[in-house]
C-alpha cells in the first residue's frame, strides 16, 4: 500500500532520515515511537507530502488516501457539529448522517450537541469533531498524534474499540503505552536515524530492543579484542624483515575492517525525591456535601448531593467516569480549591494538601527562570539533583535559565508538576499530571510516585498509569462516589460481573449456573448456602478491619500527644500495637480477596 524506501531528509547539517524503509500494509497498526526531536512528526508530514525528502522515495499506491489528525489546530468553522463531521464527505446519505451521530456519540456528543457551532465549542471539543471528520472519511492510512489527549475516559474506551474493527491501517504517535498495547500490533522505532519494526507490544519493543543492545555490545568487545590483537601483532612484527609483510597484510585487514559503532545510549534516570509527614490514619473526611453551579441560562446543575467520602494514608486513588461526572470538582472539593455549598471537609491530623491541575495560572514568578523557580522551595535540595530532575521533565541544558514568563503551556504545567515533586505534601491531589509528558517522563513520575509515602487522588486517562499506581478506584456516576480497591484491571472486571447479573431475567433461585446447562435445584441451593456463608463472613472480616482502624487511630492520636513523648515505654507498647493491628488488617483483607466480594 505505502512504502517508504532508503529516504533521506534533513535540516540543514543535521540528518533526520538515513535510508530509512519502511512497508505499509493494509489493516497495520503501527506506534511510532522515539525520542524528543528524532524525526516522528516529519515522518508523518512526508506520508502527506506536506515535507518534501531529500533522497529515496515514498510510494503510495493508486486509490489508497492518508488522513492525518493533528496533536493540536482545533478546526475554525462556522458550520454546526454535525456538518463539520461530514465535511469533505461527497454525496451524504442518511445512512452516512446515522453513522456521523453514531461517531460523534461515540466520542461523548449528545444529540443536542449536534447542532451547536464547533466555533462555540473549546478546543477539546473541537478536536473531537476533527477526529469524528476522519472516521467517516475513513482513509486507507490514518495518521493520529496523541489522538486520545482530548478524549474522557469513555470515549477513549470506544475509540480504541472503534479502531480495533477499522478496516484501514493505522500509524500512531502516542505516549499511552496502555493506548499503543490495545490499539497497535506492532512498534516502529525511529533510532539512528533509521525506522525499525518491532511486533508485539510495548513491553515486547522494550524487551527486544535491551537484546539487541546487549548483543550488540557484545559483538562490540569482541571486535575490540580482535582490533587489539591486530595492533598488537603489527606493533611486534612490522619492523621485522621476516615478518613485515605480514604486518603490512594485516594493517590492510585493520584498516578494511567495518567497525561496529555503539549507539548513544539513553540514560535510565531513577529519582529520589524527598519524602512528606506522615499523617494519621484518615486523611481527608467529606460529610453530607453538596455542590452545584449555576448556568448562564439561569438554570443550575447538581453535582453532588449529601455525599459522604474519605480516604486514608498510603491509598492511592484513582478517580474515574465520563466527562462531566463530577471528577474534577471533587477533587478540588477534595484540596480546598473548591468550597461545597454545605457539608463539612474535615482535614486528618498532620495533613497538608498540594494540588496540581494542567491549567496552572498565577503559580510562578515571571521574573524568576526555570532552575530558579525549582528551587524554590524549603527543602534545600542540591542544585544538581534539581536540574536532573528537569531534565527528566523535557527541561534540557540551556531551557533551565529561561524566564517563567517565555514558558509555553505545557512547560508551565511540567515546571509546577517539578515545583510539586521536590517538595511534596502529604496529601497529592493531580488532575492529569502525565498530561505534555513523553514515555521516559511518564516513567520517572510513576516510579516517584510508587515510593511515595503520602496518600494520592489522581485523575488520568492513561491506563498503565492507573494500574500501576491505582490501589482503589473511585467511580463517580450519577453523583455518587463508589469506591472499589485494586487497580483499573480490577474495577473493569468487577463492572463486567455487576452489568451481567444485572442482565439476567430469571429468578433469584435459577442464578447459579453451569456453564453449559443450569444446576438442578438440590445443587443451586447448595451453592446459594455456600454464598451466603462467604457473603456472612466476608461482612465479618470488614467489620473487624473497620474496628481495627478505628482502634489505630485511637492510638495514633495518644501517639500525638506532648506528655507521651518522653516516655519510651508507653510509646513502644503503643507502636507495638499498631503493628500488632496493621498485620491483623493485612491477614483479613488478604481473606477477603481470596473469597471475593
Amino acid at each position: 500500500m505505502i512504502t517508504i524506501r532508503d529516504v533521506y531528509k534533513s535540516f540543514g547539517r543535521q540528518a533526520i532520515f538515513e535510508g530509512a524503509f519502511l512497508q505499509i500494509n493494509d489493516g497495520e497498526r503501527f506506534a511510532l515511537v522515539g525520542p524528543n526531536g528524532s524525526g516522528k512528526s516529519t515522518l508523518f508530514k512526508m506520508l502527506l507530502g506536506d515535507a518534501d525528502i531529500d533522497d529515496g522515495e515514498i510510494l503510495i499506491s493508486r486509490g489508497s488516501t492518508v488522513g492525518y489528525l493533528p496533536q493540536e489546530n482545533a478546526p475554525v468553522s462556522n458550520k454546526t457539529v454535525l456538518k463539520e463531521a461530514l465535511k469533505g464527505v461527497n454525496d451524504w446519505d442518511a445512512r452516512l448522517e446515522a453513522e456521523a451521530k453514531a461517531v460523534l456519540m461515540g466520542l461523548g456528543f449528545k444529540v443536542e450537541d449536534f447542532n451547536r457551532i464547533v466555533n462555540s465549542l473549546s478546543g477539546g471539543w473541537a478536536m473531537r469533531v476533527a477526529m469524528a471528520n476522519l472516521l467517516i472519511k475513513k482513509p486507507t492510512l490514518m495518521l493520529l498524534d496523541e489522538p486520545k489527549n482530548h478524549l474522557d475516559f469513555d470515549s477513549l474506551l470506544w475509540f480504541q474499540e472503534y479502531l480495533a474493527s477499522y478496516p484501514g491501517a493505522v500509524f500512531v504517535i502516542s505516549h499511552d503505552r496502555s493506548f499503543i498495547n490495545t490499539v497497535c500490533r506492532a512498534v516502529v522505532a525511529v533510532a539512528e536515524k533509521k525506522l525499525k519494526v518491532y511486533h508485539g507490544d510495548y513491553e515486547n519493543y522494550l524487551v527486544q530492543k535491551e537484546e539487541e543492545a546487549e548483543r550488540l555490545k557484545d559483538a562490540w568487545k569482541r571486535q575490540q579484542d580482535e582490533i587489539e590483537h591486530m595492533r598488537d601483532f603489527i606493533a611486534r612484527n612490522r619492523v621485522r624483515f621476516s615478518t613485515a609483510a605480514r604486518a603490512q597484510s594485516m594493517i590492510k585487514r585493520l584498516d578494511k575492517l567495518e567497525r561496529i559503532v555503539l549507539p548513544n545510549e539513553t540514560r535510565k534516570v531513577r529519582i529520589r525525591f524527598p519524602q512528606p509527614t506522615r499523617t494519621g490514619v484518615r486523611c481527608l473526611t467529606l460529610k453530607k456535601v453538596n455542590k452545584s453551579y449555576d448556568l448562564k441560562d439561569g438554570e443550575k446543575i447538581n453535582v453532588y448531593k449529601d455525599i459522604d467520602f474519605e480516604f486514608e494514608r498510603g491509598w492511592k486513588m484513582a478517580f474515574v467516569g465520563h466527562n462531566g461526572a463530577g471528577k474534577s470538582t471533587l477533587l478540588k472539593i477534595l484540596a480546598g480549591v473548591v468550597e461545597p455549598d454545605s457539608g463539612e471537609r474535615i482535614i486528618g491530623y498532620n495533613v497538608k494538601t498540594g494540588y496540581f491541575s494542567q491549567h496552572r495560572t498565577g503559580i510562578l514568578d515571571p521574573d524568576k527562570t526555570v532552575l530558579e523557580e525549582a528551587l524554590d522551595n524549603d527543602r534545600m535540595n542540591p542544585e544538581l539533583m534539581v536540574r536532573t530532575v528537569l531534565g527528566t521533565f523535557l527541561f534540557h541544558g540551556d531551557d533551565v535559565f529561561k524566564k517563567t514568563e517565555v514558558l509555553s503551556g505545557g512547560e508551565k504545567s511540567r515546571l509546577a508538576l517539578v515545583k510539586l515533586l521536590l517538595d511534596p505534601p502529604n496529601i497529592l491531589l493531580m488532575d492529569e499530571p502525565t498530561t505534555h509528558l513523553d514515555m521516559p517522563s511518564v516513567d520517572a513520575l510513576i516510579s516517584a510516585l510508587k515510593e511515595y509515602e503520602g496518600a494520592l487522588c489522581f485523575i488520568s486517562h492513561d491506563l498503565y498509569l492507573i494500574n500501576a499506581l491505582a490501589t482503589h478506584i473511585v467511580h463517580i456516576e450519577n453523583g455518587r462516589p463508589a469506591i472499589y480497591p485494586g487497580n483499573y484491571e480490577y474495577f473493569s472486571r468487577r463492572q463486567k460481573q455487576i452489568k451481567a447479573e444485572a442482565a439476567e431475567d430469571f429468578s433469584e433461585e435459577e442464578k447459579i449456573v453451569l456453564p453449559e446447562k443450569r444446576m438442578n435445584p438440590k445443587e443451586a441451593r447448595r451453592l446459594r448456602a455456600i454464598e451466603r456463608d462467604r457473603k456472612r463472613e466476608n461482612k465479618k472480616l470488614e467489620d473487624a478491619i473497620l474496628k481495627h482502624k478505628k482502634e489505630i487511630e485511637l492510638l495514633a492520636a495518644k501517639l500525638s500527644k506532648p506528655e507521651i513523648h518522653s516516655d519510651y515505654a508507653k510509646i513502644k507498647i503503643i507502636g507495638d500495637k499498631i503493628s500488632e493491628l496493621k498485620k491483623q488488617i493485612a491477614e483479613k483483607e488478604a481473606k477477603v480477596r481470596q473469597q471475593g466480594n
